[in-house]
């Protein structure tokens, strides 16, 4: 779901990261060994339109709510953008259209280092835009008998879960309650 609340115990969720950074290592090795073969404005531009696009509106959306739930659209855009599909269509559509380069390698790049380094993967509606610590995953730690992996911080405190407007039933809030 996010680095917060991976709904997988923390080892596997390091597992799963680990997969990416191979990725990102590959693609590092790929553009360093082609260094001097890279069109820079086009890859600098590749990079950043997928967070241009993807991340910074809905990051600015959650900051303005102040931890509120904000419209899924940002969601679908961030999980549109931040898809190995997509980028595998706006490649090809690139080789194309253009033609081949090693500019491209800035695109799984950028995807294997999100998930890899920051642990960054889509966003579930179901939960706020940045990652806030959920009860419900950290009492499933729990059951398992797993630590709790560290807190991820914010400068405000937002609402633990994202689109769900229903109030939480009494048991539920008093176990929430027992949490804190």
């Amino acid at each position: 779901m996010d680095q917060a609340n991976p709904f997988e115990t923390p080892k596997t969720f390091s597992l799963h990261r680990a997969e990416y950074l191979v990725g990102f290592a590959v693609s590092t090795g790929l553009l360093l060994a082609h260094i001097d073969e890279i069109r820079w404005i086009p890859a600098v531009a590749l990079f950043l339109y997928i967070d241009l696009i993807g991340y910074i509106p809905g990051a600015i959306a959650f900051k303005r709510s102040g931890g509120k739930p904000i419209s899924k659209v940002y969601y679908v855009l961030y999980n549109v953008m931040h898809s190995l599909i997509t980028q595998a269509a706006v490649a090809a559509l690139w080789c194309w259209l253009i033609g081949p380069e090693w500019a491209l390698l800035v695109l799984p790049f950028h995807l294997f280092g999100d998930r890899g380094l920051f642990g960054n993967f889509m966003k579930s509606f179901a939960l706020p835009f940045e990652p806030v610590r959920q009860t419900g995953y950290l009492r499933l730690l729990d059951d398992l008998g797993v630590a709790h992996p560290k807190p991820v911080g914010h400068a405000q405190d937002p609402e633990p879960v994202g689109h769900i407007a229903e109030a939480p039933r009494p048991a539920a809030r008093a176990r929430e309650e027992a949490l804190r």
